[in-house]
């Protein structure tokens, strides 16, 4: 393959506590993370394959969310490609920086990303995340700290942030 040549993409299932994982990869990158019914899911994610027979990354990308939903990672390590525009590209950097077990609002990650005035398409880039959990955009919540829409939905994102403010030691609200 050349090196301007796109991979196909192929992806594994992922059992976990809460319902089946899609990820997704190119051979050289994780390219999402879709629960099953995952409202903004492409419908062709590539060929599925068997975890034992996919490409390192994606055998990396299992071992990685298995320990994080069990609670044994904070923090993932893995190269991720999520095409997107330069605005949701920014918003889903400042995402990684979130830290494990906290929230910022919509306006808060618009304020950190120097578009204080940008909640409501910081909210649409966020919903277009493609590599969810991975790119933390359960993280993000409403205003008021409500927990607000979630791709792959919102009693899947409360899990998420219970388990991260169980791991952390923080008190659940």
């Amino acid at each position: 393959m050349s090196p301007t040549t796109t991979p196909t993409p192929t992806h594994v299932h992922l059992d976990g506590p809460l319902g089946r994982l899609r990820l997704v990869g190119d051979g050289r990158h994780l390219t999402g993370v879709y629960f099953e019914q995952h409202r903004h899911a492409p419908a062709d994610l590539g060929p599925t394959v068997d975890l034992q027979e996919a490409d390192p990354v994606l055998q990396e990308a299992a071992r990685q969310v298995s320990d994080y939903l069990a609670g044994r990672r904070t923090e993932f390590d893995l190269p991720v490609r999520a095409p997107g525009t330069p605005f949701q590209q920014r918003v889903w950097a400042a995402l990684r920086l979130i830290p494990y077990g906290s929230t910022w609002s919509y306006g808060e990650l618009a304020a950190r990303i120097g578009q204080p005035g940008a909640a409501r398409a910081v909210g649409l880039a966020n919903g277009r995340n493609p590599v969810s959990v991975v790119v933390p955009c359960h993280r993000v919540v409403g205003s008021a700290g409500a927990i607000t829409g979630y791709g792959g939905g919102v009693e899947r994102k409360q899990a998420l942030l219970d388990l991260e403010r169980r791991v952390a030691g923080l008190s659940l609200l």
